[in-house]
């Protein structure tokens, strides 16, 4: 008899891997892939290069066009330096909370699709139903440019796909898009006594945080305040710099990473383009006035497109026919829904718990909303019949 888990506990077993943005998700996905084959379900792997991660994704019922697609990402944050009150990788309920790292971002939607795969085979469902699971959603959605590649190319094309982030169940068709990269200043290092001789990689640093913040600047100005969106503007964060030696020294290094979240009518690569001119025509040339051998790199180049409302979109249709939410809901955080809407999928955001509870110290999805998320998959499956 091939093994049956109650959706809560689905959650446990997949919050039991502590599968960490730096770490390997194989175990997770190793044990998502035998389940479903015990079920006579196939799963199709797409790894990263050396093989230490996996997307994974697969079907339940016949292989037609019209099904719709269940995306989840299989990465954690970390919990270094979290003050928890219980083992992060261990499912505690208390209060009619369900905590542990993952509950709410995001493994408490797939542990439910996955908990309710007996019930869609059960169902005869005449449309299918797509497990989209990948990796490193957490530091960029890495892992799922390739998998949806793979799905367009071997998979009928659904109906819709459903991003199953904390959204409290309401239905979200609308998120900013991001890009992040990091800069590295190269300078010159000279005695402070002699500063002019030298080129300080620290101020330089300085003066373009500034100016990147100077942009977020223009854009809180003329903010419109219709703007769904919280904050309504393209916001442009600086969240890491280091550098310098001693107090000194002139600096030789300065290390930073930008973090660029943009509102739907806006381009955050524009952003991105117009720090890189300003580089060229105005910070470099400066720099090598004095010595010729500073310079200034860009790397890391990370893009996550928005996702932009869709008229009249399948999943949007579907989701609110589930759930009865009308009202407009748009997210400032990124997800892979974008990706999936750059490949012509029809994609709504829409799943259990509260972001407000993501990444933070004793993470939770109350009972009540992991009940909800049930409750819509077991809903879907009836549309499917």
């Amino acid at each position: 008899m091939p093994t049956r888990y109650t959706p809560r506990q689905m959650l446990e077993k997949l919050i039991s891997f502590p599968t960490v943005s730096r770490d390997s998700n194989m175990d997770l996905i190793n044990f998502v892939r035998a389940y479903l084959g015990e079920y006579g379900i196939e799963s199709r792997l797409v790894p990263n290069e050396d093989g230490s991660k996996a997307n994974l994704y697969a079907s339940v019922g016949p292989a037609v066009p019209g099904g719709v697609v269940l995306s989840g990402h299989t990465d954690v944050v970390p919990v270094d330096g979290q003050e928890w009150t219980t083992d992060p990788f261990r499912l505690v309920e208390r209060d009619g909370l369900l905590v542990g790292r993952g509950t709410a971002d995001m493994k408490g939607f797939i542990a439910i699709g996955l908990a309710l795969v007996p019930d869609m085979l059960a169902a005869g469902i005449k449309k299918p139903i797509h497990f989209a699971l990948s990796y490193d959603e957490e530091v960029g959605c890495i892992g799922a440019p390739y998998m949806i590649e793979h799905m367009v190319a071997n998979l009928p094309r659904p109906r819709a796909v459903i991003v199953g982030e904390p959204t409290s169940m309401k239905v979200v068709t609308e998120h900013k898009g991001s890009i992040s990269f990091h800069t590295h200043v190269s300078g010159h290092s000279v005695h402070s006594a002699y500063v002019d001789r030298g080129v300080s990689a620290v101020v330089t640093g300085a003066r373009l945080v500034t100016f990147l913040d100077d942009m977020m600047q223009e854009n809180i100005a003329r903010t419109d305040p219709q703007n769904p969106f919280d904050p309504p503007f393209t916001t442009v964060h600086t969240g890491l710099i280091e550098g310098g030696t001693a107090p000194n020294i002139v600096a030789k290094d300065c290390r930073f990473t930008t973090d660029i979240r943009s509102i739907s009518d806006d381009d955050p690569e524009a952003y991105f383009h117009r720090f890189q001119a300003h580089i060229k025509d105005t910070v470099e040339p400066a720099m090598r006035q004095v010595v010729p051998e500073t310079g200034i790199d860009l790397t890391n180049y990370r893009y996550v497109p928005g996702l932009k409302r869709e008229s009249d979109g399948e999943a949007e249709r579907l989701s609110r026919q589930i759930t009865g939410d009308n009202s407009t809901n748009v997210v400032s955080y990124g997800t892979e829904a974008g990706h999936f809407q750059s490949a012509d999928y029809s994609v709504v955001v829409c799943g259990p718990g509260s972001i407000d509870q993501a990444h933070k110290p004793d993470e939770f999805v109350s009972v009540d909303q992991y009940n909800a998320g049930v409750n819509f998959v077991e809903r879907l499956i009836k549309q499917l019949i």
